[in-house]
């Protein structure tokens, strides 16, 4: 509050006659120690805070008294408490703008209605422009409430309690004994068949979650009048208005209806868990699934979670004892605007210490962050689904996020009373806010780089594979050692090789023989006898060949690289199958993926050079020269080390059993790496990256997201 004794716009509201509305309850509370008055507003189930000292002014306010008669009776009567002529003002105009004040007048009952419609109004464009979130009152089901409450209020008791927590630590146990069933069981949630098995759930677990808000707000004497339906995300669900628990003055049993939805959704969870437990595959089982899935992602992710304006959002504020934390922030970033940037004197905090300034300060610029990344996830996941409601929402939230913050800043900056004297400054400093980012990110250009994965390849190297088949029985030459061409390498062994080389030799014996027969006998059978001992030794030598290919050998000079060579003494290696490499040290290149998104600026710069960090290396870095861009789509990864299979990043497709066939076509890049051995080998893999000059930071984002767009959408 503006606690200066004498305010400038004091002349608007001093020969003003007015008094709080019939029918205002007035109740005490204590906030950190402190009394405050609560005032509500029964019609509109609205309240509103004041402190002991201001509630003495307005619990004076008569008719026949105008506000500058009252403030001076209290600064007769209380000097050293009495609020200020600002003070007076700020709660003036907020106690008009929830409607608890009337005027001597005969046509303030028109004034009244006039204000409550537009109120209605206001709200209801509210409710348009979160339309992510839009509530729509239904009926009253107060009385429906009442008439339960004997029954259901019996378990808001310690012996519910009890009960609640023997059902949920018996589910537990279910989930740990069968943990790994229920983690498989979520890849099938999101599938067609499953959906409406998945709605119904979700209908029936916050159906039961809003009743476990009502009911507590009951318990504890309060008033539930509106149950509707709340579109999340185009999801209509149910919602309750259990406002009234603010008016009660213990904040633990404030605290109790925020989080009775959540008690009553791990409770419907609990019994969930024991139905999926004791029944097999049909649709009881898998609705049961379907409510544990429910209860526990909303209750985490949402229902719980503080930054959301949801249950965590108001038991965190009577945790604090913190009514209206986001409003609060809102005030002191404001606040901290008008002091700091603006240089506005008379400007105040909500809070009165550092520590809760601070605080204030933390959560506002959290729960902003938050809201953005929550409001861009629903976004992207809506449009994959649906790309018309997806439009729909990006119009909304650039009218939400951009438009009306714009708007009603610059109202803001035109009319705000504390800026009187600042307010030239005050617009200079805002556009200049605006500005800068805009021309840091939009006009200086800054270095501009991307990093793809990639492997490490000798410019010389080739698979050693076996040109036949057979059993390894000797590794001949020592892997990591240098070796020649043609020097032998490994043995195998391939019986049936031996035995079918014994019969073809038998068989061109006996062929021998039968020639030397028709030599002497019948010289008509000569000429098809010689041609068939052609074929044998054809087939003998082709024997012979495959037996000599037995001994694999060196078909280059290089090292000889055969990782667990010896743990595979007796392994069968079928032909063709890679058993080592042979690969020249002498030099290195990097061969790098680069994904469609980083393509065209391989085209538009010449690359000259680029940073290599290999992976166990990260502290040394390493140069490539002569960068040359395959200027075609490929398909096939350079090493299958690159690809998800084998923990890479490369996205893999999922039918490729050996891991080296990409998902999406990716463009090769290659380049000398310079210097040799520390730490250099085959295969190895690591990140280049690569610099192609300067751009400014705004321009490559406007890329990425059109990038998005093609990719996503094909817009």
């Amino acid at each position: 509050m503006d606690r200066s004794t004498f305010s400038e716009s004091w002349h608007r509201v001093a020969d003003q006659r007015i008094s709080l509305r019939v029918g205002v309850a007035v109740r005490r509370q204590f906030f950190r120690g402190e009394k405050w008055m609560v005032v509500e507003d029964p019609f509109t189930n609205q309240f509103f805070r004041l402190r002991p000292p201001a509630y003495e002014f307005v619990a004076r306010l008569r008719p026949d008294k105008t506000v500058a008669e009252v403030w001076r009776e209290c600064l007769d009567k209380f000097p050293d408490e009495a609020p200020g002529q600002g003070e007076v003002i700020q709660i003036l105009a907020q106690l008009y703008q929830t409607n608890l004040l009337q005027y001597s007048m005969a046509e303030d009952a028109k004034e009244l209605f006039e204000r409550h419609r537009k109120r209605s109004s206001k709200e209801a464009r509210a409710r348009f422009l979160q339309i992510m979130f839009m509530r729509i009152p239904l009926i009253d089901p107060d009385q429906f409430l009442v008439r339960t409450l004997p029954i259901v209020g019996k378990f808001i008791s310690a012996f519910g309690a009890m009960i609640w927590l023997g059902l949920v630590m018996y589910a537990l146990k279910l989930v740990a004994d069968d943990y790994d069933s229920i983690v498989q069981e979520t890849q099938g949630v999101l599938a067609p068949s499953n959906i409406p098995l998945l709605y119904a759930a979700m209908v029936v677990t916050k159906l039961l979650h809003e009743f476990g808000h009502a009911y507590f707000c009951r318990k504890f004497g309060g008033e539930v009048h509106v149950m509707g339906v709340m579109l999340l995300v185009f999801t209509p669900i149910p919602y309750m208005d259990a406002t009234s628990s603010w008016r009660f003055r213990s904040r633990w049993q404030r605290m109790l209806v925020a989080a009775a939805g959540m008690i009553v959704e791990v409770f419907v969870a609990g019994i969930a868990v024991i139905v999926w437990a004791n029944t097999g595959t049909g649709t009881l089982h898998s609705l049961a699934y379907n409510m544990i899935f429910v209860a526990s992602i909303s209750t985490v992710g949402f229902n719980l979670n503080p930054l959301l304006r949801f249950d965590g959002y108001y038991m965190l504020c009577d945790l604090l004892e913190t009514p209206n934390l986001h409003q609060r922030c809102g005030q002191h970033m404001r606040h901290l605007c008008e002091k700091y940037l603006f240089k506005v004197k008379q400007t105040f905090s909500p809070a009165d210490k550092l520590k809760e300034q601070t605080w204030l300060t933390t959560f506002g610029i959290l729960s902003a962050i938050y809201r953005v990344i929550v409001f861009a996830s629903i976004l992207l996941f809506v449009a994959d689904k649906f790309l018309v409601l997806g439009l729909i929402m990006l119009v909304v939230g650039v009218i939400t996020w951009i438009i009306v913050p714009v708007v009603k800043l610059l109202n803001y900056l035109a009319s705000s009373e504390r800026l009187e004297r600042r307010r030239l400054r005050a617009f200079a400093v805002s556009f200049g806010i605006m500005a800068v980012p805009v021309v840091l990110l939009w006009v200086i250009p800054f270095p501009s780089y991307f990093r793809a994965p990639g492997v490490i390849e000798s410019r010389s190297w080739t698979q050693v594979i076996g040109e036949t088949s057979g059993f390894l029985e000797e590794v001949i030459a020592t892997p990591g050692s240098v070796v020649e061409k043609g020097q032998p390498l490994l043995r195998l062994r391939n019986s049936e090789l031996t035995l079918a080389k014994r019969q073809t030799e038998a068989r061109l014996n006996e062929l021998d023989m039968r020639i030397m027969l028709a030599l002497e006998s019948n010289a008509a059978n000569l000429k098809p006898l010689r041609e068939l001992k052609g074929s044998v030794e054809e087939r003998l030598a082709r024997i012979n060949t495959g037996i000599d290919a037995l001994t694999v050998r060196a078909r280059m000079s290089g090292t000889w690289v055969a990782p667990g060579a010896a743990r595979f003494a007796g392994r069968w290696f079928e032909r063709g199958m890679p058993i080592g490499m042979l690969v020249d040290e002498s030099a290195y290149e990097f061969v790098a993926t680069v994904d469609q998104g980083d393509a065209d600026r391989l085209f538009t710069a010449p690359l000259t050079e680029a940073e290599v960090r290999l992976f166990g290396q990260v502290e040394e870095v390493r140069t490539i020269r002569n960068i040359r861009v395959v200027p075609g789509e490929q398909s096939q990864l350079p090493s299958a080390a690159l690809g998800w299979a084998a923990g890479g990043e490369v996205a893999t497709k999922l039918d490729d059993p050996q891991g080296r066939r990409a998902a999406e076509p990716f463009f090769r890049v290659a380049g000398d790496l310079a210097g040799t051995g520390n730490g250099l080998s085959h295969g190895r893999t690591g990140k280049v990256r690569f610099y192609t000059g300067h751009e400014p930071l705004l321009k490559l984002w406007l890329r990425r997201f059109w990038q998005l767009l093609q990719e996503r959408y094909q817009v």
